[in-house]
């Protein structure tokens, strides 16, 4: 019943995965009971529609039913199969067969009792018979299977070396050997290059600079290529049958999510898929999966903010950012130009715990001169980007387009002999992860914080503390142009500027 049944069926019929077998247990019952009532659909032909190979009417309780109908589907090699089996949910219980008592409940003493002689089980509680046991016992088939695999790639690997020490490699997760000095020499280029350009552009640039030496790439976008720039120069795509490595899975977000999980837990590649940060929501649960199995999942979230403009409140993230920051072992980057998307993609191909969430503007953001240090703190999700002409008296904290507004206030405010210090923040996960001596250098005690970023503002008053405030967006966007906007919400130098004079 599930959409999610709709999205990846789909696809797996348009490519035609003829090794893909699933088992669709027609018991007609749900938590709630029959499900006359709700769910009416003939799947057999809704499978068919797909482009699937359908085996209908199996009896699910008879053994040779059921191996007849699997060599069935072995025998279709260009579609997958679907091999639909009625079943009696609960058979052998003799009060509570065919009901939805047994669903999502155990039978209970009494009715494990009356089971027992009902289908003729004399064993105690967790004692197997032998001859069961023995029949399910694979061990040593499995050993024999595993032995012979191991032999044919230790003959693949005399004949194709590299071939073969390339296969350990992505399998292993490893990155290629180099890959540091690789991604600093790469951060540097980015950064001697110095362009002014949207952040889901730049993240298209590391994505073409990343990709000649990360063949494991498997890139994609839920229908919004043109939008997300997640596609890269050499990239093949997947189309109906044929083989690539960036696939358009159409609008299906929830699916592409978890296929990128499946990719994941396989081995060997690493996916990357986008869609607009606000489309996260229809891929939540797939995105607290990849976080929950702590898979290298990347997920690229354009059109972050009111920045996006006229396609108003339903298309303008306001939420989101937060809730994302919130899911364990996720790490979210909000990068503020160029350089900070270079790393927060190096961070994210490096990171081995968990999945990362790339929030990136539509409109374009300036390039902003940094010295080494500072580049080479960026991965601490925290850092100062432009330090106080003086002694600071405050202390400003922003991410992605709002950086631009922070650096703009702090000239503002030195021109009235309030020097402050301007910290880009772009992955409050990674800051929080630093001991406290580079946090409290990051953010010395004392002094007054105020964040500025165009999202809601709960997740930052741990940051501000008692004194200062949060420039952000309790509330839902309009629809008009992105400079009118920011304006109209308070994201101004001169309010800025108000909310610093306020603590000092």
């Amino acid at each position: 019943m599930e959409g999610i049944s709709h999205e990846a069926c789909a696809l797996a019929g348009t490519w035609g995965l003829g090794k893909l077998t699933a088992f669709w247990d027609d018991n007609g019952i749900s938590i709630d009971g029959h499900v006359e009532g709700w769910f009416t659909d003939d799947t057999p032909k809704r499978f068919e529609a797909y482009g699937w190979h359908v085996v209908a009417n199996v009896n699910g309780h008879d053994p040779e039913a059921l191996h007849a109908a699997i060599e069935a589907a072995k025998a279709v090699t260009d579609k997958p199969s679907l091999i639909c089996c009625k079943t009696v949910i609960g058979a052998g219980s003799p009060n509570k067969a065919g009901t939805h008592d047994v669903h999502g409940a155990p039978l209970g003493d009494a009715e494990i009792a009356a089971a027992r002689p009902h289908i003729g089980w004399h064993f105690g509680p967790f004692e197997i018979p032998r001859e069961v046991y023995e029949a399910w016992d694979a061990k040593k088939k499995g050993a024999a299977w595993e032995s012979d695999w191991n032999r044919k790639f230790e003959h693949y690997a005399k004949a194709h070396p590299e071939l073969a020490a390339e296969f350990k490699r992505r399998m292993a997760g490893d990155l290629p050997a180099h890959w540091a000095e690789f991604a600093q020499k790469t951060i540097a280029a980015i950064n001697d290059k110095g362009e002014t350009v949207a952040t889901r552009k730049a993240s298209q640039i590391a994505i073409n600079a990343l990709a000649p030496a990360l063949p494991e790439f498997l890139g994609g976008s839920a229908d919004l290529t043109g939008s997300n720039l997640t596609n890269w120069t050499g990239c093949k795509h997947v189309s109906g049958k044929s083989c690539g490595n960036y696939i358009s899975y159409g609008v299906r977000e929830f699916g592409m999510s978890h296929i990128m999980n499946g990719m994941a837990l396989h081995g060997g590649l690493l996916p990357f898929g986008g869609t607009f940060l606000m489309f996260s929501e229809y891929a939540r649960n797939a995105i607290r999966m990849s976080a929950l199995m702590k898979q290298r999942v990347i997920y690229v979230f354009t059109h972050d903010s009111i920045g996006l403009g006229e396609d108003g409140p339903t298309h303008q993230p306001v939420e989101q950012i937060a809730t994302l920051r919130l899911i364990p072992n996720m790490d979210l980057w909000r990068p503020c130009d160029t350089v900070e998307t270079m790393v927060a993609w190096t961070q994210a191909v490096e990171k081995r715990s968990g999945p990362t969430s790339l929030a990136l503007s539509r409109q374009n953001l300036p390039f902003v001169k940094r010295d080494a240090a500072a580049i080479a703190n960026i991965e601490k999700g925290g850092y100062v980007i432009a330090a106080a002409k003086g002694t600071a008296r405050a202390v400003l904290i922003a991410t992605g387009s709002e950086v631009e507004l922070a650096l703009k206030a702090q000239d503002a405010l030195a021109q009235e002999n309030i020097p402050v210090t301007v910290v880009s923040m772009p992955n409050t996960n990674a800051f929080d992860r630093q001991n406290q001596a580079y946090q409290d250098s990051v953010l010395p005690k004392g002094l007054p914080r105020v964040v500025i970023e165009a999202g809601v503002t709960g997740g930052w008053w741990k940051y501000v503390g008692g004194e200062g405030t949060v420039i952000g967006l309790d509330r839902f966007g309009e629809s008009a142009p992105a400079g009118q906007l920011f304006k109209e919400f308070g994201f101004t130098v001169a309010n800025v500027v108000k909310a610093v004079e306020s603590f000092i």
